[in-house]
């Protein structure tokens, strides 16, 4: 029996995450005035029924009286839901469709590969979407316009789920998004699959690329595997056009990211994001380094005090009561020197 409660519809913004970036979630009462109280939900996978449950967001089990509410410092690829309530009792809308941001960077709890290593991909080619990380139990997920209405899908219907890979053949004429859902709750990074019609297509990394990294762009003709005397372009501009191939950029900046095309024979393929994300940087070395030179000042500050007291130095004798006056200075010392380092 369908229900004949109010629906509430979710919208998210963004969709796709970049980093620093807050998520601003909005609820809006379909064909309703107002006075609602609004309340907002975490999805969390169900694979068992193919569902989602809905856990509050921390802080909202009261609901708020703002149609919206900002995430701040998401990262990873999550989906949401909200719902409406008002009166005394309360009457409560259902819950709405869930809505999803993805993230295009994965981590360790899980993540998702594919094969062919591309955002852009031929007609009838054979995709396989591999998920891994600390669940054992796996589905992956699709969500896409169909006949411009939004679809959200899972592998069964429009593939082979065997373990944690999922294996389809490529559809005509369309465009994606993919993802992995654990049992345990998490959900993995999130690929955007473009599937072509043309003839010639740009081979580049579905995932956004490291600062300092390598990466080869290179062009694909339909039923040849590599081609030469290719023209490369970047957000329009050429960037080369000789004998070779591939484009090798062979340290990964921020400038390198945008739009790539390539041409051969006369034929231009459809452009493609290459997304460029910064490295991981790490302290340590700065420290280790800073630590160092700060260790050697502190150590000839100390030979020079010793000096200058005539306290236990290296070829010096002196009594113990000298020693225990001097132990608070050698403690201080190495307590600088290793925060430091």
């Amino acid at each position: 029996m369908q229900s004949t409660a109010p629906k509430s519809v979710l919208t998210v913004s963004p969709s796709w995450l970049n980093p620093g970036v807050s998520v601003t979630l909005s609820c809006e009462v379909k064909s309703s005035s107002a006075g609602w109280r609004f309340y907002w939900y975490k999805a969390v996978p169900d694979l068992s029924k193919y569902k989602y449950r809905y856990d509050p967001l921390p802080g909202t089990i009261n609901g708020t009286v703002e149609n919206y509410f900002i995430i701040h410092g998401q990262k990873q690829t999550a989906g949401y839901s909200c719902r409406a309530g008002r009166g005394n009792p309360e009457d409560l809308t259902d819950y709405s469709v869930p809505k999803f941001i993805w993230s295009a960077d994965s981590h360790p709890a899980a993540s998702l590969t594919m094969s062919p290593d591309r955002e852009k991909l031929f007609t009838i080619d054979e995709i396989k979407l591999n998920c891994e990380g600390s669940s054992a139990d796996w589905r992956v997920r699709r969500f896409t316009l169909s006949n411009y209405r939004p679809d959200l899908s899972h592998c069964s219907n429009w593939g082979k789920m065997t373990g944690s890979s999922c294996t389809f053949i490529s559809p005509q004429y369309h465009r994606a998004v993919y993802w992995c859902e654990s049992g345990s709750g998490e959900f993995s990074n999130a690929v955007n699959i473009i599937i072509n019609n043309e003839d010639l297509l740009l081979v580049s990394p579905v995932h956004p690329v490291t600062e300092g990294a390598s990466v080869t762009l290179s062009c694909r003709l339909r039923g040849e595997n590599k081609l030469s005397d290719v023209i490369f372009y970047h957000n329009d501009k050429l960037i080369q056009n000789d004998s070779r191939g591939e484009l090798k950029i062979s340290a990964v900046s921020q400038s390198d990211e945008g739009f790539y095309k390539c041409e051969h024979s006369g034929k231009v393929s459809p452009q493609s994001w290459m997304a460029v994300k910064g490295a991981r940087s790490s302290s340590f070395p700065v420290l280790l380094v800073v630590g160092s030179v700060i260790g050697v000042v502190l150590l000839i500050f100390l030979l020079l005090l010793c000096q200058f007291r005539q306290t236990k130095c290296p070829g010096r004798v002196e009594s113990a009561y000298q020693d225990e006056q001097q132990q608070p200075v050698y403690s201080f010392l190495l307590h600088a020197l290793y925060s430091l380092t």
